[in-house]
């Protein structure tokens, strides 16, 4: 066997893995809106190597807010039941995402205009700019923005408080 075709049948094995993932996270939150009583459908994808799943809704959404909560609290607690529904099945840890009524779409397109904002500061001032305290999700949005500016930033500080600080070129 070649190289070439090792790493194609490797790319191959992932991609059935992560969309066995995101099968198995379909069939848990389908199970929860069931439980709860809301409509949903649920599309699934792979995304940046990871297997992506999102519960969107024709009405608006607005039932489905109840499952983003504020801030997006209960959207991360239900995605990290999901990837331990995952994890029961496949034996494996899953880095699967989630979002609810596009709420993390907005969040990232939000988040990465602030990293950018936040980059061009920087490279006015010179000096670095402390942003306020984020998920993990919300920082490696940011911290892509940063890359992408042609700046470096870093997370400091402990959860729940840690932030990110970009730093000059």
């Amino acid at each position: 066997m070649t190289e070439g075709t090792t790493s194609a049948a490797e790319g191959a094995d992932t991609l059935s893995r992560l969309e066995q993932e995101g099968e198995i996270a379909a069939d848990y939150l389908e199970g929860l809106l069931d439980i709860a009583d809301l409509d949903g459908d649920i599309d699934m994808d792979v995304e940046a190597d990871r297997a992506s799943v999102s519960i969107i809704s024709e009405a608006g959404g607005r039932d489905l807010q109840k499952l983003v909560g504020r801030d997006g609290e209960v959207l991360e607690a239900l995605q990290e039941l999901t990837r331990l529904a995952v994890h029961r099945e496949t034996g494996d840890r899953s880095r699967l995402m989630l979002d609810i009524a596009g709420y993390r779409a907005k969040k990232r397109t939000e988040l990465s205009e602030l990293g950018a904002k936040a980059a061009a500061e920087v490279k006015s001032t010179g000096e670095p700019v402390k942003l306020k305290p984020m998920s993990p999700f919300e920082r490696k949005v940011v911290h892509d923005a940063v890359k992408s500016a042609g700046l470096r930033s870093e997370s400091e500080g402990e959860e729940p408080q840690r932030f990110v600080v970009v730093l000059p070129a």
